[in-house]
């Protein structure tokens, strides 16, 4: 997890540091409606490689925003979650969605 004096001073600096790439948030998107698989995520975000996937996957762990499952199967499976801080985003997620529905409606 980042410690406190590595982020910035601005409020919202810290929250586009945490979530503020395409990927993130569109990985938050999916983890808002149930916990995933990684392939199950890789063949939903269209274009995202395995790397880019794993990189944010990991990032949004340290952070505190995703759990990481492992269940002790043949062969292991591995289920990614909002944790309870991830969880605490649903609003700011919902007002992005809401705004783009409003958006498109103005086109």
């Amino acid at each position: 997890m980042v410690r406190k004096e590595e982020l910035p001073a601005c409020p919202v600096a810290t929250t586009v540091q945490l979530i503020g790439n395409k990927w993130k948030l569109l990985i938050m998107r999916n983890l808002l409606a149930r916990p995933w698989r990684f392939n199950e995520l890789q063949k939903s975000l269209e274009g995202i490689s395995q790397k880019v996937l794993t990189d944010n996957l990991r990032s949004m762990e340290s952070d505190g925003i995703i759990t990481r499952t492992v269940f002790p199967e043949v062969p292991p499976r591995v289920e990614y979650a909002l944790s309870e801080l991830g969880e605490s985003m649903r609003p700011i997620i919902g007002a992005m969605e809401a705004w783009g529905i409003e958006y498109k409606k103005q086109l």
